[in-house]
């Protein structure tokens, strides 16, 4: 079928090197996100109480959460798709 993506399987030498690269990209995203998300957690802690709970009952703070909660999300998707590569290695 035309419509048909090809699956990592499909994927040729070449093609490896780049699934790869993606990879390491995605992974290093990821980290910075962690990281990013560390330093909030640090200065949210240096605010009193008040700013605080201001600070929570913000859009942007809800917007944060669930970027947080996309992100775990797609490290799972990355891991998954890593053990998939190292899968297709071993054979």
């Amino acid at each position: 079928m035309a419509d048909e993506k090809p699956t990592i399987q499909d994927v040729d030498g070449a093609d490896q090197g780049q699934a790869e690269l993606a990879h390491a990209i995605i992974e290093s995203l990821l980290e910075h996100t962690r990281v990013v998300s560390d330093l909030i957690a640090v200065m949210a802690q240096a605010l009193d109480t008040d700013t605080t709970k201001a600070l929570t009952q913000t859009a942007q703070w809800q917007a944060y959460l669930e970027s947080r909660r996309q992100i775990e999300h797609t490290r799972a998707n990355i891991e998954k798709f890593a053990e998939t590569m190292r899968d297709r290695d071993g054979d």
